[in-house]
């Protein structure tokens, strides 16, 4: 009795084809390690050069240069932990950075303030809206150095606005940009001011992807508009609320303008209200100190790297990608 081939006599072929159907498409799958060849490399090659010249290398440059004395006319001598140790053993970082870390907190503060806005100018219903966010984008746009020169004059102590205003209801003169404390209070102001239109674009677009049909289930039960910004509205935005953390942080950490323009190099407050950029300039180009200059630039991007991390471990608590 032959063996037995389903009645058509073509179990033999149909077991040969699969044999060879497994021998081809494991020949298929070794070929699809790498399909194309050299072929999409070549297509990132120019954006990985350029990432090696203009972010990798000068990071290890300057590195290696926190580790150098340079000269007035140029020149390097090796010296090892000297600029690390004189840097962290003066009094001048520990300061810098609780100022720009109390700059980053208010850019955070800034947040809710433009959640709050930004369902505001998403209501339905609501006339003239885009006209609302470009006037709130524009400060986003504008040169920094503008925007501190005006507000400058905002709180001039003598002459601005805002202290006019006060005198109003019997309030004195106000030094905003000559009291310690005030002045970076002042400076985190205008900070929040003007990151408030990139905010609300970003919440904006998260808004827009909110279902209706939450919020009409959301009335059924009873909650006010407040309780369902709180309950509805910002556990959907997280992921934008995330995205926009990480940003003010870093941007927090990168003061500079405002405080050299706002403050001034006359202002008596100048070495009390300084951000570690500030440090960085005054050492790296006032003080033509470019090892200690190297060496806050690491410090600041090691900062900023264990901040971002962080931020990356709190997330997972509190961000929904559902």
């Amino acid at each position: 009795m032959g063996p037995p081939t389903g009645g058509d006599g073509h179990g033999t072929d149909d077991r040969t084809s699969e044999s060879d159907g497994r021998r081809a498409g494991g020949g298929g799958r070794r070929g699809l390690a790498n399909p194309d060849g050299l072929w999409p490399w070549l297509f990132v090659l120019p954006t990985l050069v350029g990432l090696a010249i203009f972010y990798f290398w000068p990071v290890i440059q300057t590195a290696y240069y926190s580790f150098t004395k340079w000269g007035v006319f140029g020149g390097s001598e090796f010296v090892g932990l000297e600029n690390w140790v004189d840097l962290l053993s003066s009094g001048t970082i520990p300061r810098a950075l609780v100022n720009t870390l109390l700059y980053t907190a208010l850019l955070l503060i800034g947040i809710p303030l433009s959640i709050y806005i930004a369902s505001l100018l998403n209501r339905p219903g609501l006339r003239f809206a885009a006209f609302y966010r470009v006037l709130f984008f524009a400060p986003f746009v504008s040169m920094p150095a503008a925007i501190a020169l005006v507000w400058g004059m905002i709180f001039n102590s003598q002459y601005g606005i805002l202290n006019q205003f006060l005198g109003i209801f019997g309030i004195g003169a106000i030094h905003w940009t000559s009291t310690e404390w005030v002045a970076l209070i002042a400076i985190g102001v205008v900070g929040i001011w003007s990151s408030l239109g990139f905010n609300i674009i970003i919440l904006g677009a998260g808004l827009r992807g909110i279902p209706s049909d939450l919020y009409e289930a959301a009335r059924l039960d009873g909650a006010s508009n407040w309780r369902q910004l709180i309950s509805v509205t910002v556990p959907l935005l997280s992921p934008s609320i995330f995205f926009l953390s990480v940003l003010s942080v870093i941007h927090g950490m990168e003061l500079f303008d405002l405080i050299f323009i706002m403050i001034g190099e006359s202002n008596p407050i100048k070495g009390d209200t300084q951000s570690m950029v500030s440090v960085f300039y005054r050492e790296a180009f006032i003080g033509n100190d470019k090892g200690t200059g190297a060496a806050i630039a690491i410090l600041l991007m090691l900062i900023i790297g264990v901040l971002t991390a962080i931020q990356f471990q709190v997330q997972r608590r509190w961000v929904s990608y559902d």
